[in-house]
């Protein structure tokens, strides 16, 4: 079933487009709600859900926290802090063949993943 591209998802797509922070679904609505009063949250947080079902976005599961979002929908690898839980993109080639090893070793055809690394940030006391 196709959804409707309305008014409301771009506002809440543009958004994400303009945060570059992996920002929580309470993070688009509040920025949304600033320029867009009569916006309400579960607007927000079902057009999320919609733009990420739909590829137009990206879903950053984070566990034990908030799902984040991602205007990036290619294919990369995130890292978070576990001292002040900001999720940061990491740029960096892909583990060779790693779709294949997996498959190879589960038997599982992979359609897509998620990696999420967790440590410190410069600021939190990472190595910078």
């Amino acid at each position: 079933m196709q959804t409707r591209n309305t008014v409301q998802r771009q506002i809440v797509l543009q958004a994400v487009l303009r945060m570059h922070d992996h920002p929580t679904a309470d993070t688009v609505y509040a920025a949304v709600a600033a320029e867009h009063p009569s916006i309400s949250k579960a607007t927000v947080y079902r057009n999320l859900n919609q733009l990420a079902n739909q590829g137009e976005i990206r879903r950053v599961p984070v566990p034990n926290g908030a799902d984040r979002f991602d205007f990036n929908t290619e294919e990369h690898y995130h890292v978070r802090c576990s001292g002040c839980g900001a999720v940061f993109d990491v740029y960096m080639p892909h583990i060779d063949n790693l779709i294949e090893r997996i498959d190879d070793a589960s038997g599982v055809s992979v359609q897509r993943y998620d990696i999420l690394f967790e440590g410190l940030c410069p600021k939190c006391g990472g190595k910078a």
